[in-house]
């Protein structure tokens, strides 16, 4: 079968060039017979509009499942089918078989896109239902042999939507595409936002609110004008009751269903945003022993509102860090101070907190988005080689007695060789400018590098939210094993 020209995407479609791609090639797939796709990320990320945008190109059929009774979704079903035939009553489904097999017969003529949004509402009332699709989608069924549909499953509900493909689940193995829609990375967010050309600007909002695209209209269709206006539009826009983004960083943990007790989930989040990074670290601050943890780091992991970061020297040393930036503004300062912001008084809390906000907040935040920018954007010869792994880790030193944090350790894996340590770095989110004290640190941490993991001299990389003092300027113009990273070349260098 001839392969059909991709779709071209919606000039309504900001950014999800890789996302439309897959979609596109989904659903031209010049295989024969209905195939499954699932499409799911938390909410806001603009899954329904993606595949709205897809349905209307395609002519294919969306179908929007909400919260109520089987016989309920099934008259909703009906309707909506109807309408997408043009046909002047409802359809009248009384099973889900029997929907099923109307609704794959859509592909009979063509590739036909048969879209089902919100699918894990369908399946908390019809437990059965992806039994049901495993039996309409086997290989001598009807839809498999006589039609080219294009199944596609959608869902917010992230545990639910990876469980249909997980284990000895019915739709194990039946699946052709499983697409993961995340949040804008932080170049992106910047376009999206229209602050791309303030490299400060931009950072502040991304280390407040992430990339997910729903909050530019839940925090006013439009952010601050400059780094002058921030702190007011923030008092404004966040920390006010009456903003819709006021609750979100909550809501996001209780709107998952898998997560049965939010409350000790909170306080796992509450302990990790305040800076408690390793296991033991985020049990001593829980009071718990830490071989209690595993179900709270784990569900939150599965939700994508914190990820594991392995130690690049020492594996089984994970740190854990808040995936989600408003989850941590919430825990940090909208949840502990929300009496006072409801009394009105955000500009108090804002400048009460700004000691919290700058090592809590942009400081982990900085040093997230340079190890970011090493795996995403930095060159090879930024990095003496190709960045295969980007971690953080900790150097015990004799000469100090202490252990010495290190953000970035980029590590280069190559086939039959031992991964080899091209670059280390250092990211300050300081005001004062770094100066040559800062890279003296870098090279005293060079020299404890294990020399089993070292090949050639590993190059220095300094990250500087405020830039860098002239003298450290000069200086690493005249050596070729330092990087000199500041905003300006985070958010548009290599």
């Amino acid at each position: 079968m001839k392969e059909q020209p991709l779709l071209e995407k919606p000039e309504r479609l900001f950014g999800r060039d890789a996302e439309w791609e897959n979609l596109a090639d989904f659903v031209a797939s010049p295989m024969s017979g209905a195939t499954l796709g699932l499409v799911y990320g938390r909410r806001r990320q603009g899954k329904t509009l993606m595949l709205e945008l897809l349905a209307q190109q395609t002519g294919g059929f969306l179908f929007g499942a909400t919260q109520q009774t089987e016989t309920q979704n099934l008259a909703d079903l009906g309707a909506a089918y109807a309408a997408h035939r043009g046909l002047r009553q409802p359809v009248a489904f009384r099973t889900w078989r029997e929907a099923i097999d109307e609704l794959l017969r859509l592909g009979e003529d063509q590739a036909t896109p048969l879209i089902i949004d919100e699918f894990p509402y369908l399946v908390s009332v019809t437990p059965a239902l992806p039994s049901y699709l495993q039996q309409a989608l086997s290989p001598l069924s009807y839809a498999k042999q006589h039609t080219q549909t294009r199944l596609i499953l959608c869902g917010s509900a992230l545990t639910t939507m990876a469980q249909l493909l997980s284990g000895g689940a019915p739709l194990r193995g039946r699946a052709g595409m499983e697409l993961v829609v995340r949040p804008f990375r932080f170049r992106e967010a910047a376009a999206f936002w229209g602050v791309d050309h303030d490299p400060e600007l931009a950072f502040r909002l991304h280390a407040l609110l992430g990339g997910t695209p729903a909050y530019l209209e839940m925090s006013g269709g439009s952010g601050p004008a400059g780094v002058p206006e921030f702190d007011r539009w923030v008092q404004r826009r966040l920390l006010n009751p009456a903003s819709a983004m006021f609750r979100e960083g909550g809501l996001l943990l209780r709107e998952e269903p898998s997560i049965a007790d939010p409350t000790s989930y909170s306080a796992t989040l509450s302990a990790i945003s305040a800076g408690n990074r390793r296991r033991s670290e985020i049990a001593a601050a829980l009071g718990r022993p830490s071989s209690a943890l595993a179900h709270l780091l784990g569900g939150l992991e599965d939700i994508g509102l914190i990820e594991h970061i392995d130690d690049a020297l020492r594996g089984k040393r994970s740190v854990y860090r808040i995936a989600e930036p408003v989850v941590r503004l919430h825990q940090l300062v909208i949840q502990r101070h929300e009496a006072e912001l409801v009394a009105g008084r955000a500009e108090r809390v804002w400048k009460a907190n700004a000691d919290t906000v700058a090592s809590q907040i942009y400081g982990a935040h900085f040093e997230d988005l340079a190890r970011q920018w090493c795996f995403e954007h930095a060159s090879p010869d930024t990095l003496g080689g190709v960045a295969s792994a980007v971690r953080p880790t900790e150097l015990p030193c004799r000469e100090h007695r202490r252990g010495h944090e290190l953000d970035v350790v980029v590590t280069e894996s190559a086939s039959f060789a031992a991964d080899r340590i091209t670059a280390i770095g250092e990211a300050k989110s300081t005001e004062a400018p770094v100066d040559v004290p800062q890279l003296e640190r870098l090279e005293h941490l060079r020299g404890l590098l294990p020399s089993g993991k070292v090949g050639a001299l590993p190059k220095l990389l300094l990250f500087a939210r405020s830039g860098f003092s002239a003298a450290l300027v000069r200086l690493a113009d005249r050596r070729p094993d330092v990087e000199l990273v500041d905003l300006g070349r985070l958010y548009g260098g290599a």
